[in-house]
């Protein structure tokens, strides 16, 4: 991941490319008057970042998972009787 450092009048001047550099290498990392007051990121690396939860239909869904073999233990679940006194 590249971390890109622009000042605003450099993000003023050129937005569509401050937003190409955060798609393809990494944040951008905005400065006012030589210091760092934003960040731009794609919203995918934000939602990341934000700790978003999947659905588990979402998870579920995921390319990839049918590659992975996962074949958990059987559990014996066994039957108690009750004291009641």
């Amino acid at each position: 991941m590249t971390i890109t450092t622009l000042s605003s009048r450099e993000l003023n001047h050129d937005v569509s490319n401050a937003k190409k550099k955060a798609a393809r290498k990494g944040p951008v990392i905005i400065t006012d008057r030589g210091k760092p007051s934003h960040v731009l990121l794609t919203y995918e690396e934000f939602e990341r970042l934000s700790g978003r939860r999947q659905s588990l239909v979402d998870g579920l869904s995921m390319t990839g998972l049918s590659e992975i073999d996962f074949m958990p233990p059987r559990v014996e679940i066994k039957i108690r009787g009750v004291d009641l006194f």
